[in-house]
């Protein structure tokens, strides 16, 4: 299938989308009360900007369906003449997934969630959760490791259409169980993990991960958040090694302009990571910056890698973004959620929808003895527009950096880079 063709197929789907989109509010109106005849058993079905929710009776059970597309488009030019073209293609579905989770009683939470874009990794989120003590989390299953507050944050509810540099050290998610627990103002959460439940549990070692945070202001309107976060991953000797990257902050770049190759003779990755943040009503400040380290066999030499940003939003016409201690399942404690649209802001009830402005400086260094990675600044001005409920358009503007980097024997990359996305979620 072509381009046009995709193109064509998406604009089908982003129109479908967008008509369930807006039925929020109808829907809600409209929901079965508990007894209909329609609902012999009681349960009632709800549709609204969180999808479809099925409850029963008694909080027996409830089943919730929802799903993301993010389409993205743009272009990019490199300064430096003799590279290939960066965009093999212009416009690609970064993610296009369905969700599900089900809580049984007060005691647990399940949650799959499969994403239709990504043919090596589909499976997201597959995890199963005891919430029967007291502010206290125990889950099993595939899940993000508790590190790094960006990769942490949803894919929903991210800044720039991309995370940072720095999210090359993230773990992000692989099958394990994590202990979580959180007081007014604090989080801990520790746990093991293997691989990814795609590519094999056993294939990838076996990790220990944990992360702290602590908001010494803590109020409706203004936080304060501090965390710290470590990671250590043992790695078997098969010959596969360990591969960093990164691809510039944008999805559609055809080559990284910052790659470790394969580090062959690795034998463990340690990681270790500070963040902090602060919100003031509608503006949002947050930072952080990661080590890694890389134990090799044979005596060869250790390898140390660095990474951090520093980031900045603002929104312009709405409520700033609340701070969440707990979720309701997993790692992703003490993060940051999306931007809401109040009812009268809604293009569809005659507003203009939510506007947010964003910029942020990251840095990534991947040289260090004898590895040759590559050393990536890039700068990013952005443009988020939330028009209604479970839609937002995102435009960003990223200037990059790179020297040395991993192409063509260490040639200095200039780039611009234009990203825009369409984004439904519910």
């Amino acid at each position: 299938m072509g381009a046009r063709s995709r193109a064509a197929s998406l604009a089908l789907s982003c129109f479908a989308l967008s008509c369930l989109a807006g039925m929020p509010a109808m829907a809600e109106d409209r929901a079965p009360a508990k007894g209909n005849p329609a609902q012999p058993n009681g349960e009632t079905l709800t549709i609204d900007e969180k999808g479809i929710t099925l409850t029963f009776p008694d909080d027996v059970a409830k089943l919730r369906i929802g799903g993301k597309l993010q389409l993205d488009f743009g272009a990019a030019g490199i300064r430096q003449p003799g590279f290939p073209e960066p965009f093999p293609e212009n416009i690609a579905v970064r993610r296009s997934w369905i969700e599900s989770y089900l809580s049984l009683g007060k005691t647990l939470e399940l949650a799959f969630q499969y994403d239709f874009a990504d043919p090596t990794r589909p499976i997201n989120d597959a995890a199963i959760a005891y919430t029967g003590f007291e502010r206290t989390l125990l889950t099993v299953g595939n899940m993000k490791e508790p590190f790094s507050l960006d990769q942490l944050t949803s894919d929903n509810n991210t800044l720039f259409t991309e995370r940072s540099l720095a999210d090359a050290f993230a773990p992000a998610r692989n099958f394990g169980f994590a202990l979580g627990r959180h007081g007014e103002d604090w989080t801990m959460v520790a746990s093991v993990f293997g691989g990814n439940a795609n590519t094999g549990i056993r294939s990838e070692g076996v990790a220990a991960t944990a992360r702290a945070t602590y908001a010494p202001i803590h109020e409706a309107d203004r936080v304060l958040h501090f965390g710290l976060a470590g990671s250590f991953r043992d790695l078997p000797r098969d010959g596969q090694g360990l591969s960093l990257t990164s691809r510039s902050e944008a999805f559609l770049f055809q080559r990284n302009f910052v790659d470790t190759g394969d580090i062959r003779d690795a034998a463990s990755v340690g990681r270790v990571g500070l963040e902090a943040a602060y919100r003031d009503g509608p503006f949002l400040l947050q930072a952080e910056y990661i080590r890694t380290t890389v134990e090799r066999f044979g005596g060869a030499r250790t390898v140390n890698f660095q990474g951090g940003y520093v980031q900045a939003s603002l929104i312009l016409n709405g409520q700033g973004r609340a701070y969440t201690l707990a979720p309701t399942y997993g790692t992703t404690y003490a993060t940051f959620s999306g931007v809401q649209v109040p009812e009268a802001a809604r293009v569809s009830r005659g507003g203009l929808g939510v506007f947010e402005l964003g910029t942020r400086f990251s840095a990534i260094d991947l040289d260090d003895a004898g590895i040759r990675g590559g050393i990536e600044r890039d700068v990013t001005v952005g443009l988020n527009w939330y028009p209604d409920r479970n839609i937002r358009i995102v435009a960003d503007y990223i200037r990059s950096h790179t020297s040395p980097s991993a192409l063509q024997g260490g040639r200095t990359i200039d780039a611009d880079t234009f990203i825009g996305r369409f984004q439904l979620y519910w």
